[in-house]
């Protein structure tokens, strides 16, 4: 995305930071896949229909980022080339860890706490705000297509999702 989708003047494209120019968007992918930028975090505001029909001006900052995280950043940056599978782990999960301290966090080596995303890289999507588990349906990505997507979430190895 990038700030071309401000011409349409949506609240759901009214993010902190903003949406920049197509050579931001760019310089950051570059900056990603070379290992200057650590993580990768989610806008993940929710906020209510109400507040984001507002206009423009008066919406709130903010989209949901949380759920379309991993199967978006996967089909555009992985199965792309962009990105190694590798490095899509790093900034998705062991790098947040480690920054954070978060010891048995972020990794699945022995000891670890069994928190676990399984992945199908063959699982094709249609995003669709009515089938998320947040209460908000504040999207952008409302009806993108992904290949690539979580299938299914461990927490101290006890399935959650």
């Amino acid at each position: 995305m990038n700030e071309d989708l401000l011409s349409t003047y949506s609240p759901l494209y009214k993010t902190k930071p903003p949406l920049r120019e197509e050579k931001d968007r760019l310089s950051l992918v570059d900056a990603l896949a070379k290992g200057i930028i650590d993580v990768i975090a989610t806008d993940h505001a929710p906020h209510s229909q109400d507040e984001k029909e507002l206009e423009f001006d008066f919406a709130p900052f903010g989209v949901i980022g949380l759920e379309t995280a991993a199967g978006l950043i996967y089909d555009r940056l992985v199965s792309t080339k962009l990105i190694s599978l590798e490095r899509f782990v790093e900034v998705l999960s062991l790098n947040p860890a480690k920054i954070l301290g978060l010891s048995g966090k972020g990794t699945l080596a022995v000891g670890s706490d069994g928190d676990v995303t399984l992945f199908d890289p063959e699982k094709s999507v249609v995003v669709d705000c009515e089938r998320f588990q947040s209460l908000a349906r504040n999207t952008p990505f409302q009806g993108w297509k992904a290949k690539g997507w979580p299938v299914m979430t461990f927490v101290a190895g006890r399935r959650v999702f």
